[in-house]
């Protein structure tokens, strides 16, 4: 049987099991194997057209390297509902997440940011999550969206000071920030995990078993584990960046993803009509989503 693969992306959990050897403990046979975030970024303050564009979603049609796999959970959701693989429901993540300004920005309130290009991930986190916390401050007409590129060509692109806006979680959320650009708006939003068809789900409690725990030692002393962002991190950032002054990040929420969730994320998604309306979304919550309410985490 092949080694479950274990793949960190923009958190600390996957860091910390490791260096705890919680994977091990817990009896998971495992390849550690870290995305590469970090290469150089392509960046463009050009608007993508639509062929060009990929995204969260994107990566999920092409396959992931690794047997869990995580994202803002309205992708994972519109994924798993296209059958691209299975939505796990015994856990969900919250990331947060904002919209920046630089510091010398005329922009000061979410209304100031009524037709202004805000820079974000296409079919990502930073896509939705931007939408939804600015439907309680402007027109449907008056938000723009910018598909400048994904989490990194993003933080460039505000950091260089070549957008007026941009959305920002994770690792560069807390650069940003270091930085001295301003959140104008909160946009923390949930993160779903993906499983493939041939993934073996005890495989998938025992690694979360492994990351339960690591959760609990960043609660208790986040300060010794933050760097460990600085892996992710494209080398330009790196003489800079003080990761002592970096948050947690995203926090692991050991309770399952609902039936109610998965059914009012494929509503408010179709309502904004973010996926062409020929999208295949028929699978139900209990053929798109992994869980087994009887095994406790």
């Amino acid at each position: 049987m092949a080694k479950f693969i274990v793949a960190p992306h923009m958190r600390l959990q996957e860091w910390v099991a490791e260096e705890k050897g919680y994977f091990t403990d817990e009896g998971l046979d495992y390849e550690f194997r870290p995305l590469d975030f970090a290469v150089a970024s392509i960046k463009t303050a050009e608007e993508l057209p639509p062929d060009q564009r990929s995204g969260a979603y994107q990566t999920f049609e092409k396959g992931r390297g690794c047997d869990l796999s995580s994202a803002c959970h309205w992708t994972v959701n519109m994924a798993a509902a296209a059958g691209n693989g299975r939505l796990w429901g015994e856990t969900y993540s919250v990331t947060p997440s904002g919209i920046y300004v630089h510091p010398d920005s005329d922009i000061r309130t979410p209304e100031d940011l009524a037709n202004v290009p805000i820079t974000v991930g296409y079919q990502s986190g930073s896509h939705y999550s931007t939408i939804q916390a600015l439907e309680p401050f402007l027109k449907r007409e008056e938000i723009k969206l910018h598909f400048g590129g994904m989490l990194f060509q993003r933080l460039e692109l505000l950091v260089d000071q070549e957008i007026p806006a941009g959305n920002a979680f994770g690792g560069p959320l807390y650069m940003v920030e270091q930085l001295g650009f301003r959140k104008i708006l909160d946009t923390s939003f949930m993160v779903a995990a993906m499983i493939s068809e041939d993934t073996d789900p005890e495989d998938v409690r025992i690694c979360y078993r492994a990351l339960k725990r690591a959760q609990a030692d960043i609660d208790l002393r986040p300060e010794l584990y933050t760097h460990y962002f600085k892996k992710e991190f494209p080398a330009r950032f790196h003489d800079i960046m003080d990761t002592r002054r970096f948050g947690p990040g995203e926090r692991i929420v050991f309770e399952p993803y609902t039936q109610d969730m998965y059914e009012k994320t494929q509503a408010w998604v179709r309502q904004w009509e973010i996926f062409p309306a020929d999208h295949a979304t028929e699978t139900g919550y209990t053929e798109a989503v992994a869980h087994g309410a009887e095994v406790e985490i």
